[in-house]
């Protein structure tokens, strides 16, 4: 399943041609968590189950997440991340 253009503007860095909806879940589940808008997050929301966005939440990528849309993301969806993990998972341009 490809990735519809109008998620283009929260997966800037990738060409969506090359994406994957399943193989590729992880990276796009935590851009469009991180900066997508009600559009977007309605299509996540009936592209993925909300297990699999938990998952996606309580597992994040190193280095990717805006500090508030993790802290946000992990409240809405109950994930207790331990203090560590969630820091390595922060993008902090000023260590």
């Amino acid at each position: 399943m490809s990735v519809p253009k109008f998620l283009q503007p929260y997966l800037a860095s990738y060409e969506l041609s090359s994406l994957n909806v399943k193989r590729d879940r992880d990276l796009i589940v935590t851009e469009v968590l991180n900066r997508g808008d009600d559009k977007a997050l309605l299509w996540l929301s009936k592209t993925y189950s909300k297990k699999e966005i938990k998952k996606v939440v309580s597992s994040p990528t190193r280095g990717l997440w805006m500090r508030s849309v993790l802290d946000y993301w992990t409240k809405i969806l109950d994930v207790n991340l331990p203090r560590e993990k969630f820091k390595q998972a922060v993008l902090d341009l000023n260590p």
